[in-house]
């Protein structure tokens, strides 16, 4: 599980497009007794590979925010290892918490005839029947249908009655195979695994986008430093769309709590545990959120009169402020410290 920077770019002479969901088939020469190099896919990877995406894919939201990739390594080969590959991927997906829509499973089916028209269809062939055999049909989906399908066809054609009755007997294979996958997890697991990278995302207004981002990528680039996450922000529909990654779920609430923090609006009378950012002879600049400063006068310290706040605050000193209004000529943030305190008796009256 990765970020949508994990995503597979497709760059074809026709089509342009981003896939965020993986599935690598290794297909190892050792697993069918065979002694050759391991080097790229073949086709026969290239293939079972896809059936096995094909299968899972409809069943996968596309709103997880996630770049999934699951891989499958073929470890012995005698029978379906891409029906293997289906039926461990979607059990890997509802253990990893991904909310697939429905269960998948898959079987083969095979199909031996002589001469005189007799037949027999098969279940779940082995290597020497996929070998001999006239048909390897392979069926893969839900309890409620099909979602792909593949057939490797050694005879001329195919009678009706023969098709119809191989669909119905992978339909009862299928959901046998189905009932033992479901025996070890009937459904996604309600939460991702703790080692799984969290995910976040937020709509801001699109004029923030700049203040989040910051000159050069100054700001994000220092949040994502801080808080260890990777943030990613597109403009949709006049939109900003914010995602938030991190290994842990509290480095994601930190960098969502940095974020809100700069978009968000301050709004008189609300009240701030202020942060002391620098202290001059007329008061204290404090910042009341990330990138919002304001002026703590030295007159809205206290009730009584001060001529210095040297000895009661420094630098780094957090600070409960009141934001009571805005500076007709600067227009910048008036804070008020004394308004959150009892007002002696002598000044009221």
């Amino acid at each position: 599980m990765g970020t949508p920077l994990d995503r597979l770019r497709i760059d074809g002479a026709f089509i342009q497009a981003e896939e965020s969901l993986l599935l690598h088939y290794n297909f190892p020469g050792f697993s069918t007794g065979e002694a050759k190099p391991n080097r790229g896919p073949g086709r026969r990877e290239v293939g079972h590979g896809n059936l096995a995406l094909r299968a899972l894919k409809r069943m996968v939201p596309t709103d997880t925010g996630y770049t999934i990739r699951i891989v499958s390594d073929i470890l012995e080969s005698n029978g379906s290892s891409s029906m293997a590959t289906v039926c461990a991927g979607c059990l890997a997906l509802m253990d990893a918490g991904i909310k697939i829509h429905k269960p998948v499973a898959g079987i083969a089916m095979g199909l031996i005839t002589d001469e005189q028209g007799k037949y027999a269809i098969l279940s779940d062939i082995l290597g020497d029947e996929d070998h001999l055999g006239d048909m390897d049909f392979k069926v893969c989906g839900t309890r409620d249908g099909i979602t792909a399908v593949q057939m490797d066809l050694k005879v001329n054609g195919l009678p009706y009655e023969v098709m119809s009755k191989a669909l119905y007997q992978a339909k009862a294979g299928r959901l046998h195979i189905m009932n033992e996958m479901l025996k070890a997890i009937d459904a996604p697991r309600a939460d991702y695994k703790p080692h799984a990278p969290r995910f976040e995302k937020l709509t801001i207004a699109s004029e923030f986008i700049g203040a989040v981002i910051g000159p050069g990528g100054k700001v994000i680039q220092e949040m994502q430093k801080q808080t260890h996450t990777t943030i990613v922000i597109t403009e949709v529909d006049k939109q900003g769309i914010v995602e938030i990654f991190g290994t842990n779920l509290e480095d994601v609430n930190n960098a969502k709590a940095r974020i809100k923090g700069i978009v968000a609006v301050p709004e008189i009378g609300d009240i701030y545990e202020a942060k002391v950012k620098s202290i001059m002879p007329y008061g204290a600049f404090v910042e009341i959120l990330p990138g919002k400063d304001g002026l703590l006068h030295i007159s809205e310290y206290d009730w009584n009169r001060i001529d210095s706040l040297d000895g009661l605050l420094k630098e780094g000193d957090v600070v409960k402020v009141k934001y009571v209004g805005d500076d007709p000529k600067t227009k910048k943030i008036k804070l008020s410290r004394k308004v959150l305190l009892p007002k002696p008796e002598s000044s009221a009256s």
